[in-house]
């Protein structure tokens, strides 16, 4: 940078990762990412606010964190660099570091050199054991190649005489695949003496022009000779990189782009926005409502039944369902019979041959017809409530506009009561229309003549032998030494029930024939998670084997349901028998003759013909009733009207109101779209063609194993690990050439690069020596 600003002292500095970027410009100046705005023009200053920023997150006492500074540092004489500078790997703690000290400044480190877009500097000072650098090790540990890794040799002026590193330096006894290359830093009397970077570099410069042992190769030392390294290596390593970097670009890119559209016509100083995003949220609400109601392929919910598909299972299973239930009580029914039979003749005694009372008939139709409101009116509840559902899930879309959703959803949730309101009224006008007149008439009515042939058993449909349903069930009720409960897979057709062991339908368990079965409830246990049903036969046989149930488990109640709704469809009812206790309380209020027996026979089967006549047009006429005076008309509503009530509601721009949340949220994601436009669009601009030469060959290696093994150096605490430097491409660098295959040719590092780049000052300690925990340096893309 050419200039001074980096905390110095003894022990370690460096207590918070710096993130430095260099960016070229025409003007001089530096910014911190945790003060906006602020420019500093003064470098001084600029080393006080790293020391400042440092103190307030670490303390005063040599504390640590992983916490980033982020500076930025415009300059006309810098390359478009981003060094990160970490901290010194120490031994021992002090101060308030904290007991395992090493490892998380070890953990800190790896978190940047690990990266493979990375080059790092391994830094070493020349008066320390070179086998235990820690930054080699390091090094070695996340680039085994060597393909990533430049070593560093500081401190070469305080080595003591008659010794120097010329071995080290000529790669010849520690080699490493990029070699090393050696630097002299200001002393602490310089700094003092305010020498400047330029003087410090001429008397480096000096220093290996007249050292015996490093004048034969004082053109590949220094820091300008570093400099060149690293711009021709990054360079390199860039366009090693940068087809595995813009594959990753491209793929983030098309990971947010199907958000960004929504906010890329966000234009805040347009006048007509608010109006124009409320015309297109309704629209929209609008559109998804309709959707999730017909059936889309983009509106499919696939973690449960929901929408329209959850009212056609009201409609043409859960209401059917709750019909039979009511239906088929038998026992109670042919009571109900005997006693209005018994009233209607009233004081007078009931005489043999005489026809049966009409009246009995029509008092007892209309009492089962009146109890068919019951279920009517459920399948509205149940309908509204999936209504308001999925309302609530197509207002999802309008969370941008919290002030908008809530109104929305009011609106439509109170329509669609009102709509309920009336819907259950024309159910009550269609039942009482169904009571009001009896037509014996009709042309399914069986009549009075055949009603005493007739008998009374339900003939089931013939609908073949087709699957009705298939899925698992669990057989509950099988004792622990038969094997206990287990799980299988059901099959269920128009003629029989079957279990195998798989979903593979290959072993088949059982085959149990539907002719004379009833489901019947079992209450839950107290200690058991499932929901069960039973199925018995009405002649007292063995359902199963020796069983008298076949009890069946499920997860849900709402799973429960749905199988006795298929089950319904096979012809399998609901059994509503009587307690023996109800049985025997009954039996004492009266006594059947054969007369009375027959009458009642007969009117049950007249009653049983007229109810299946009633049951077929009000399962006909409530799904149509339902969705004509509340679905369709919600869905008109919600098209035609409900933009005029929201403007009627509230004021357009409280309406339009936007959440804090979704403004930050909308900033962020376009912020990182455009950087990511931005930064393909720069990586197309780089040249291809920089000519450059093959990597070195591996090396010998074996030392850093021998490294591991031996004792550390004791009683200092240096900092020979990577500084990170990442690189932007730099304008004007010579082009690079692909191979015939299109691929990258590996990197190298020329002998004699073709320009220097501005010097890079490294910083010095208060002994005057360039500093021991100074570390290495990480270029990263």
């Amino acid at each position: 940078v050419s200039r001074d600003f980096l905390p110095r002292g003894s022990g370690i500095v460096t207590r918070r990762p710096l993130v430095l970027q260099l960016i070229t410009a025409k003007t001089e100046y530096a910014e911190f990412l945790h003060c906006k705005g602020k420019k500093f023009t003064d470098f001084d200053e600029v080393r006080q606010e790293i020391e400042v920023e440092t103190d307030r997150v670490t303390g005063m006492n040599k504390g640590i964190s992983s916490v980033p500074i982020n500076l930025r540092i415009y300059s006309p004489h810098v390359l478009s660099l981003t060094l990160i500078d970490l901290p010194g790997i120490t031994k021992v703690p002090v101060g308030d570091q904290p007991p395992d000290i090493e490892q998380q400044i070890r953990d800190m480190i790896m978190q940047f050199i690990s990266r493979e877009n990375c080059l790092i500097l391994a830094v070493t000072p020349a008066n320390t054991d070179l086998a235990n650098s820690d930054a080699l090790k390091l090094a070695k540990e996340v680039d085994p190649q060597g393909l990533r890794t430049i070593g560093v040799i500081t401190k070469l002026d305080l080595m003591d005489e008659g010794t120097d590193a010329r071995e080290v330096l000529e790669n010849k006894l520690l080699p490493l695949r990029r070699g090393y290359i050696g630097v002299v830093n200001r002393s602490q009397k310089d700094i003092d003496g305010k020498k400047d970077i330029k003087a410090a570099l001429l008397a480096e410069r000096k220093f290996f022009l007249s050292h015996p042992s490093y004048r034969h190769m004082a053109d590949r030392m220094g820091t300008p000779y570093l400099q060149k390294v690293l711009n021709q290596q990054l360079t390199n390593h860039i366009r090693d990189t940068l087809p595995a970097f813009r594959s990753k670009l491209q793929s983030q890119l098309l990971s947010i782009e199907h958000e960004v559209e929504v906010y890329k016509n966000f234009r805040p100083e347009d006048p007509t926005r608010k109006t124009k995003a409320l015309l297109q949220m309704v629209q929209q609400f609008s559109v998804d409502f309709e959707k999730r109601i017909e059936g889309s392929g983009d509106q499919v919910d696939t973690l449960e039944l929901s929408g329209g598909a959850k009212i056609n299972r009201i409609f043409h299973e859960r209401f059917p369902f709750e019909l039979v239930k009511m239906e088929f009580n038998e026992k109670e029914l042919r009571r109900e019979i005997s006693y209005a039979i018994k009233n209607i003749h009233g004081i007078r005694q009931v005489l043999p041959g005489l026809f049966t009372p009409d009246m009995a008939f029509e008092a007892i139709v209309k009492k089962q017809i009146v109890k068919l409101k019951g279920p009517c009116l459920k399948s509205v509840d149940l309908v509204m409530q999936e209504l308001i559902n999925t309302v609530k899930k197509c207002t999802k879309k309008l969370a941008t506009y919290p002030r908008l959703c809530e109104e929305t959803e009011r609106i439509v949730a109170g329509y669609i009561r009102e709509r309920e309101e009336k819907t259950k009224d024309q159910m009550l006008l269609l039942i009482d229309i169904q009571v009001s007149y009896i037509n014996t008439n009709h042309e399914d009515f069986i009549g009075f003549a055949n009603a005493q042939q007739r008998s009374s058993q339900v003939n089931k449909s013939a609908v073949g032998n087709q699957v009705i349903r298939k899925g698992w069930l669990t057989i509950n009720n099988i004792g622990i030494m038969k094997g206990g409960s287990k799980e299988y897979w059901f099959v269920l057709t128009a003629e029989s029930l079957s279990w195998y062991k798989d979903d593979e339908e290959k072993e088949k368990k059982y085959m149990l024939p539907l002719d004379n079965l009833k489901v019947r409830d079992v209450e839950k246990s107290f200690m058991s998670s499932k929901h069960i049903f039973a199925l018995f036969n009405t002649e007292q046989r063995n359902v199963y084997k020796d069983y008298r149930f076949l009890e069946l488990a499920c997860d849900s109640q709402e799973e429960v349901d749905s199988w006795k709704a298929s089950l319904l469809r096979a012809g399998v009812y609901p059994d509503k028998s009587s307690t023996e206790t109800e049985e025997n309380g009954q039996a004492d209020n009266f006594s059947m003759d054969p007369q009375l027996e027959r009458q009642v026979e007969t009117i049950r089967n007249l009653v049983d013909s007229y109810m299946s006549i009633i049951n077929k047009c009000i399962r006909d006429l409530i799904p149509k009733t339902i969705m004509h005076l509340m679905i369709n008309n919600v869905k008109e509503f919600i098209n035609a009207e409900l933009l005029a009530h929201l403007y009627s509601s509230e004021d357009q721009n409280t309406l339009m109101e936007e959440s804090a949340e979704q403004a930050q949220r909308r900033d962020e994601t376009l912020r990182v779209y455009q950087a990511l436009r931005e930064a393909l669009a720069i990586i197309g601009d780089i040249s291809t063609s920089t000519v450059s030469t093959p990597a070195p060959p591996p090396v010998d290696d074996s030392w850093l194993q021998q490294a591991r093994s031996s004792p550390p150096s004791s009683g200092t605490q240096n900092n020979p690990f990577p500084a990170p430097l990442q690189l932007q491409p730099q304008k004007g660098a010579p082009p690079v050439p692909l191979r015939p295959d299109g691929h990258a040719a590996p990197p190298q590092v020329p002998s004699r690069p073709s320009r220097a780049p501005p010097s890079v000052p490294r910083r010095a300690d208060a002994d005057g020596s360039s500093r021991p925990d100074s570390p290495p340096l990480l270029l990263e893309l």
